[in-house]
């Protein structure tokens, strides 16, 4: 039995210490009797009323549509498919406020829906801002997230079954009753909970949609307190509830996702359409077509608003210079923490996973994947509220940041990098032992060179998720220090929209650059690692 490696259990020990630290501060500055007084305060009851109401219209609303739009997918074959799923895959890490941006462009007061009913001498029947505009967006980013994940259940099924569907003549509702609503069934749970937790722990969408305190969610109500108010024991009591409802929903939804059971047979690579109609096709291409309206126009929008004659007087100005700069360095730096934390991490989990020893390699990495539980605002409150009393919190905004998107990417690493590196460990430990190749040589000559690919979607990801990211920044930003994001909503805000055309339509390219480029650069001969090692 080989010995653990124990940088993981010391780098998880220190998230843990740092969790615990920020925690603390947080229920230092609440008020005692915390819960008896969100119970009894009617400004607590209703953010919380207000944040469940929108995460279930808009986990039903994006689940729902997602469910037809799956399984269409499923059915029919056309040109761009591919394309079209690929986009869907990049709207849940699309920086929020371009998408914002693009929504407003289309639906917005002054947008291209609102245009359309003044030719038609008529105003528009609906407000972009408030419940509608949370609604919308949430549909926009979650609907691709929710398709994708239902797609995949659908394609799992095996093409045998597909095949004896055909060969009994089944219509398309027996063969979806009997064949694809088993598979849908056990992923619907799974799905629900994860879009109603991203619905929930919403900040940007919120806070650039909200439109007043009739919506205002947890998250948005603890940024107020903090940054507006400066009452921090609302902003600490506010913090501690939010984390508390997001703890239980997670435990909840680990409960109801039930692992899919794996039929044998092969995967459909070939679809065997059951007896077709004109009215199933109809219904079909409906749908796909209604996904479709719904994605692309508003990134089209950002992309032609962003064309403009105020992009002289931006690219000109030095505060566009300095947020772009801010963005690249605190999304570098944060995502290359988040690697080799969660690298550091898995090292120690893989070992204890081949040792037998699964419950202590699965507790290690969910204290990787604590954030999803404490929210970054969250975990940027505890940190304020702690630094306070030290220091000047703005001092140290910088580094605050990096380490809160640092903690946010952690979990997706986690994710994207734990099966790879068993695999690794599975197939060169015994070669590598033989050898005596160990620590950094062995990383540089077997690591490195059989996971170059997987590490650098892992740090493409959080570099996604930390340049379009506004939660930490938002609380600990200043005149003198701030990123894109806020740069941009600080442009929204002052309802400068071609300046914000300019900016949006910047951070589009830059995040799909930088994304494209990334993994460009690391994945540069790759394919034949294999072969190099052998």
């Amino acid at each position: 039995m080989h010995s653990t490696p124990k940088i993981g259990l010391w780098v998880a020990i220190g998230i843990a210490t740092f969790v615990v630290c920020t925690l603390g501060a947080l229920i230092i500055n609440a008020p005692s009797l915390a819960v008896g007084q969100i119970w009894n305060d009617p400004y607590y009851q209703h953010v919380t009323k207000f944040s469940f109401y929108q995460s279930f219209l808009s986990a039903l609303l994006s689940v729902g549509f997602a469910l037809p739009v799956a399984h269409a997918l499923s059915r029919r074959q056309f040109i761009g498919k591919s394309l079209l799923l690929k986009l869907f895959a990049t709207t849940l890490v699309l920086p929020v406020l371009v998408g914002v941006f693009g929504l407003l462009a289309i639906y917005g007061n002054s947008g291209l829906v609102a245009q359309l009913f003044n030719y038609l001498d008529s105003k528009l029947p609906f407000s972009i801002y408030g419940l509608n505009g949370i609604l919308i967006a949430h549909v926009f980013f979650n609907l691709p997230y929710a398709t994708r994940l239902l797609l995949q259940s659908l394609e799992a099924i095996p093409q045998e079954q597909h095949k004896l569907c055909a060969h009994l003549g089944m219509g398309h509702w027996d063969k979806f009753r009997w064949v694809e609503w088993p598979r849908l069934r056990q992923q619907l749970p799974h799905v629900t909970g994860l879009v109603f937790m991203l619905c929930f722990t919403s900040f940007a969408t919120v806070m650039a949609l909200g439109g007043g305190p009739k919506s205002t969610t947890i998250e948005l109500a603890i940024y107020q307190a903090i940054k507006f108010d400066f009452d921090l024991q609302a902003g600490a009591l506010l913090a501690i509830w939010q984390m508390l409802l997001c703890g239980t929903m997670a435990l909840a939804i680990q409960r109801l996702a039930k692992p899919m059971s794996v039929a044998s047979g092969s995967q459909a690579t070939t679809s065997y359409l059951v007896r077709d109609s004109i009215a199933s096709k109809c219904w079909d291409w409906g749908w796909i077509t209604g996904s479709i309206l719904l994605v692309i126009p508003p990134l089209l929008m950002v992309m032609v608003s962003g064309i403009n004659l105020q992009a002289l007087d931006v690219f000109s100005d030095s505060r566009f210079w300095q947020a772009l700069s801010a963005s690249i360095k605190v999304a570098t730096m944060a995502s290359a923490i988040a690697v080799v934390t969660g690298v550091s991490i898995l090292i120690t989990s893989r070992r204890w996973r081949l040792n037998a020893q699964t419950r202590k390699a699965d507790h290690i990495e969910l204290i990787g994947t604590i954030i999803l539980v404490t929210p970054g605002l969250v975990i940027s409150t505890g940190l304020f509220l702690l630094l306070l009393s030290f220091t000047d919190v703005f001092s140290l905004a910088f580094v605050v940041v990096v380490v809160v998107n640092a903690l946010m990417g952690l979990p997706y690493v986690i994710k994207t990098l734990a099966q790879p590196m068993l695999h690794v460990e599975q197939q060169y430990q015994y070669l590598c032992a033989s050898l005596g190749i160990k620590g950094w040589n062995r990383f540089k000559v077997v690591e490195w060179k059989a996971l170059k690919k997987p590490i650098a979607h892992a740090f493409a990801i959080s570099f996604m998720f930390a340049i379009g990211d506004l939660s930490a920044i938002a609380l600990f930003g200043s005149q003198e220090f701030r990123t894109l994001p806020l740069y941009l909503f600080q442009l929204l805000g002052s309802y400068q929209m071609e300046s914000a055309a300019v900016v949006s339509v910047t951070l589009l390219l830059l995040s799909i650059g930088c994304f494209t480029l990334i993994e460009t650069l690391l994945n540069a001969n790759s394919k034949g690692h294999h072969a190099d090692l052998k």
